[in-house]
């Protein structure tokens, strides 16, 4: 089953990035090669995220499954994603943030080679008519001024191949650090300080509607289905031992990387 959704994800995401590049669907030479540079780019953050998981789980000796990528509709990006199934409670404070910050850290860490590579053979293209508005991340924006081309007035880069990969990436990233239930800031939070997670869950929640209401719609489903999920933690075997240091300075780390990937407004047209 990892094996038949993880070919199914890389067929949906190569359509994706075939459509970003060029508007077609079709599999002819040039739209190969452009769907293969976004699947690839971006099956290689994905999968960085969650082998970070599930070697942190070898490590442990935490029961886990191989990763599960699921395919999507094509359109905007062509995944929802990719996750581990932990098949037994996380047995203290340290498993469970070495766990939840392996993944974040791991994607991060690929993400940006995958920018740079991206921003480096990027060509502008002159725009043919009014470009859509869209958020990108702060790492995106310090890199572009590092690595990316000239871009001429009246033209841009597209958002597609690598760059957009990297910019999914950057999505995914943010979201899993939200210190919200069972996301991997949720993990992380949790680890540090139970009171903490409590409050952190419901400051994220509401920050989620006020996104949906005045930046982008997806943050209230994105609410909404968490709520259903449920934001509280589950116990572990022992919470009684707090982290060390390092691993709080690690915590703060991951919340710096939130704010480097986080995008308001996620609003795929094809332009940047």
């Amino acid at each position: 089953m990892n094996l038949i959704l993880f070919l199914a994800t890389c067929y949906t995401m190569t359509l994706a990035g075939a459509w970003s590049a060029t508007g077609d669907f079709s599999f002819g030479a040039r739209n190969l090669a452009a769907g293969l540079s976004y699947s690839i780019c971006l099956v290689a953050i994905l999968g960085a995220h969650e082998m970070g998981h599930y070697l942190a789980c070898r490590h442990y000796r935490v029961d886990a499954s191989l990763p599960y990528f699921i395919p999507s509709y094509p359109l905007p990006i062509g995944t929802f994603g990719a996750f581990i199934r932990i098949r037994e409670p996380i047995p203290d404070r340290k498993v469970l943030f070495d766990v939840g910050v392996a993944g974040p850290l791991a994607g991060f860490f690929v993400a940006i080679p995958v920018l740079i590579y991206g921003l480096m053979t990027a060509q502008p293209v002159p725009l043919s008519g009014p470009m859509s508005s869209i958020d990108e991340p702060l790492l995106l924006t310090w890199l572009s001024a590092w690595f990316g081309p000239e871009v001429p007035e009246g033209s841009a880069l597209i958002l597609a191949g690598p760059i957009m990969a990297g910019y999914v990436g950057c999505m995914a990233t943010a979201f899993n650090l939200f210190p919200i239930g069972q996301l991997d800031g949720g993990h992380i939070c949790f680890a540090v300080s139970g009171r903490l997670h409590r409050v952190a869950s419901l400051v994220s929640l509401a920050a989620f509607v006020v996104l949906g209401l005045f930046a982008f719609p997806g943050w209230l489903f994105l609410a909404t289905l968490l709520i259903m999920i449920g934001p509280k933690h589950p116990p572990l075997r022992d919470e009684s031992r707090g982290l060390s240091t390092g691993r709080v300075l690690v915590a703060v780390a991951a919340l710096i990387i939130l704010v480097l990937c986080f995008i308001p407004r996620p609003f795929f047209t094809g332009e940047m």
